[in-house]
C-alpha cells in the first residue's frame, strides 16, 4: 500500500521533452515515505486506488507542479533600508549609497546588533509570505555578518528555518559580500580573512556552498578566485553574484570554476555566456532586483536562450536591492521585463532552480523517486502563474507526501 494518492488531476511535471511543461492529462501521483512513489495517467493505474493507497485525495482537475524553489535569498537580516529607497528616488544610484557608508555595510551594523531569536522571528514572517504561494525549497545566504561570529549567527539562523517550517533550507556562506568598516581600505586583507573562515565554517556544518560579490563596490576577479579556491579546498561548491553592474568577466570566471550557479549577469559578455554553456553553470535571473533598482540593461537572455545555459530565477529577497517575497511575482517579472516564456519562467522556479542548488536529484521534477514535494493550483492553464499580477491561486502545499494547508 503506498501512503498516499492524488487522482483527478492534470501534472505539470516539468520534465523536458516534447510536450509543454511536461503535462500528464487525467494523472494519478502516489507518495511513499515521502518521495513519489508512482505517476502516470489514470488508465495505467494498477488497480483501484483505493486498494492502492492509505490515503486517496481527488485534485477536482486542478493543476500539481513540483513544489516552487527560491533558489538564491539573504533572508536573514537585521534592520531595512527603507531610506536608502528613498533616497535613489531623490537621484542617489546603488554604488553612490554604498559607498557614502550605506547599502551592505548598513545591514551589517543591524545584523550584528541583533540576536537570533531576533533574526529567526524577522526571517520566518518573510519565509512564511514565499511558502503561502508552493515554496518548499529555499537557499538563504549569510553576509551580513562580515565575521565569523556574525556569519556562523546567520547560517545558524538559516538552518533553524528548515528544522522549525516546513521547508528545505540549503545555506550559503557568503562572507565575501562587502568589506566591512574594519577592514576600511584592506580588502586584500579582509579576503585573508575570509579565506581563514572558510574551515571553520566547512567544519560547523552550517553551509552547503560559498558565495562571493565580484563587482566593483564588491571584490576584484583574483580577490575572488582566492575564495573559491579555499571553497574546493574544503570540498564546498561554490555560487557568484556575477555582473550585475559591470562586466569584470564574473559569469567566465565562476564557470572556470565550476560553479552550481552565477547570479544577476546583467552585464555578462558573450564569453561569459559560453563558459557557462561549456561547464553546465545555471544562469540566476533576478528581475526583482533589476526592477527595484531601475536598471535599464538586460541580461543576455538571447544568448543564453541559444546557447543552451539552464536560466533560473529567484526572489533576491534582501533589504536593499529586491525586499520581494513573493515568487509568483517574480514569474511575472521574468515575462514581462526579461521576455521569458510562461514555461521557461516556470522551468526557472523547478527544474533549474533545483539544478542551480545542486539539488536536481532530490526535486524541481516530478519524477519516481524524487521528494513528494507538490504546489497544487487552482488555475486551468500553468501560464496562468505568470500572467497574474498580485494573485495566489495556491489550493494547498505538500511536502514530503504530508499536507500543509487547503
Amino acid at each position: 500500500m503506498w501512503d498516499a494518492i492524488w487522482l483527478n488531476g492534470r501534472l505539470a511535471t516539468m520534465v523536458e521533452g516534447s510536450v509543454p511543461y511536461g503535462a500528464i492529462d487525467d494523472a494519478v501521483i502516489a507518495t511513499e515515505d515521502g518521495r513519489i512513489a508512482w505517476l502516470g495517467r489514470r488508465g495505467d493505474l494498477a488497480g483501484e486506488p483505493h486498494t492502492l493507497a492509505r490515503d486517496v485525495h481527488d485534485l477536482a482537475g486542478r493543476w500539481l507542479t513540483p513544489g516552487l524553489i527560491d533558489c538564491h535569498t539573504h533572508l536573514v537580516y537585521g534592520g531595512d533600508r527603507a531610506r536608502e529607497f528613498a533616497q535613489r528616488l531623490e537621484g542617489a544610484s546603488y554604488a553612490e549609497i554604498a559607498r557614502a557608508g550605506g547599502g551592505i555595510v548598513s545591514t551589517v551594523a543591524a545584523t550584528r546588533a541583533a540576536d537570533e531569536e531576533t533574526l529567526f522571528a524577522a526571517a520566518r514572517r518573510r519565509l512564511s509570505a514565499l511558502l503561502a504561494e508552493g515554496v518548499t525549497t529555499v537557499e538563504v545566504k549569510s553576509g551580513y555578518g562580515l565575521n565569523l561570529e556574525g556569519e556562523l549567527k546567520q547560517l545558524r539562523v538559516a538552518r533553524r528555518l528548515g528544522t522549525e517550517m516546513p521547508v528545505t533550507v540549503r545555506t550559503t556562506f557568503l562572507g565575501a559580500h562587502a568589506l566591512p568598516p574594519e577592514f576600511a581600505d584592506r580588502a586584500d586583507a579582509y579576503i585573508d580573512a575570509v579565506v581563514a573562515m572558510i574551515p571553520e565554517v566547512k567544519a560547523s556544518g552550517l553551509a552547503d556552498a560559498v558565495d562571493a560579490f565580484c563587482e566593483g563596490i564588491g571584490f576584484t576577479p583574483e580577490q575572488t578566485a582566492r575564495v573559491f579556491a579555499a571553497a574546493t579546498e574544503q570540498g564546498l561548491p561554490v555560487k557568484l553574484h556575477a555582473d550585475q553592474l559591470s562586466d569584470l568577466g564574473g559569469a567566465a570566471l565562476a564557470a572556470g570554476h565550476s560553479a552550481l550557479s552565477a547570479d544577476h549577469l546583467e552585464y555578462t559578455s558573450n564569453d561569459g555566456v559560453a563558459a557557462m554553456a561549456a561547464a553546465g553553470t545555471v544562469a540566476v535571473l533576478l528581475p526583482g532586483a533589476f526592477y527595484f533598482l531601475r536598471e535599464t540593461k538586460l541580461p543576455p537572455i538571447g544568448a543564453l536562450r541559444a546557447a543552451g545555459v539552464p536560466m533560473a530565477i529567484a526572489t533576491d529577497c534582501n533589504p536593499g536591492s529586491a525586499p520581494l517575497t513573493s515568487l509568483l511575482l517574480v514569474l511575472n517579472m521574468a515575462c514581462t521585463l526579461f521576455r521569458l516564456t510562461p514555461e521557461e519562467a516556470l522551468t526557472g522556479i523547478t527544474r533549474h532552480a533545483a539544478r542551480a542548488l545542486g539539488l536536481s536529484d532530490r526535486c524541481g521534477m516530478l519524477e519516481v523517486g524524487k521528494a513528494a514535494d507538490f504546489a497544487i493550483w487552482d488555475i486551468d492553464d500553468p501560464a496562468e502563474l505568470a500572467y497574474r499580477i498580485g494573485f495566489n491561486p495556491l489550493a494547498y502545499a505538500v511536502k514530503g507526501g504530508a499536507i500543509l494547508s487547503s
